[in-house]
């Protein structure tokens, strides 16, 4: 699971660049609109919501947005229909990139889409063109300070986890899309900080690159597309050894 390892260090050196820019209140409210979406709007029964807006919360996210958030991705936001539409393309230098929406106006959104993947060096695709080397998976991620990694495992794989490795600040936790929100529960149960739950997309492949100047062409592209109010998620196959990534911050 060192792919996602990966790509998981890449989103959280974002998150903090996020946080630095300003842009991080949007990515928490996004965060729980996704969530909702994946697992419904009660977060008792949703454990990925509920850390969604614990999160929310510590970084001061109003419950009124929190709440029109959470009605947004179940769907129960009056007068307004939602739809879930996923981009496929190509990125700078041939990388895969997915990119998920969620709009109510389709005609309004594809040509943004369209217009975006062009800014940024690449060129929208069609359905099926890179989907195919994305594999679903359930995250859980376990922050902490001397956390017993075979405990941990033990936990975890009784819950119905599949895998396990170490990541920036602790553990995550490779689950089947379903079995998330047991898995999360059951590890929290055990007294593990659980600081984020989500269903996300995983590359079976990557391609990696190999220099600072197209790793910052890289990480630019996925923060436009963040940008854009419909856009839930994005990812893309591109891997930034841990020397190039450094030389970003």
């Amino acid at each position: 699971m060192s792919g996602h390892s990966k790509w998981a260090n890449i989103k959280h050196r974002k998150a903090a660049q996020d946080a630095k820019k300003g842009v991080a209140y949007q990515r928490l409210t996004k965060n729980i609109i996704a969530a909702a979406k994946s697992g419904g709007g009660d977060p008792n029964a949703n454990f990925s919501l509920k850390v969604a807006i614990d999160r929310a919360k510590e970084g001061n996210v109003p419950m009124e947005n929190i709440e029109r958030a959470v009605k947004r991705g179940s769907g129960n936001l009056e007068g307004v229909t939602y739809e879930d539409i996923t981009y496929e393309g190509y990125g700078p230098g041939g990388v895969a990139v997915m990119v998920e929406a969620m709009t109510d106006n389709r005609n309004r959104t594809a040509p943004e889409m369209r217009s975006l993947f062009s800014k940024v060096g690449g060129a929208i695709g069609e359905v099926g063109c890179v989907s195919w080397n994305f594999e679903r998976r359930g995250v859980v991620t376990v922050t902490g300070n001397g956390i017993d990694e075979d405990e941990l495992m033990g936990v975890a794989i009784d819950a119905g986890a599949e895998d396990l490795s170490a990541a920036e600040e602790g553990f995550e936790i490779i689950t089947g899309p379903t079995a998330l929100s047991a898995v999360a529960s059951a590890i929290r149960d055990a007294g593990y900080v659980v600081s984020n739950a989500e269903v996300s997309l995983e590359p079976k492949t990557t391609i990696s690159v190999k220099t600072k100047e197209e790793a910052a062409k890289l990480l630019t592209m996925v923060d436009r597309f963040e940008e854009h109010d419909d856009v839930q998620n994005v990812y893309s196959n591109f891997d930034i050894p841990d020397e190039i990534l450094s030389q970003l911050e």
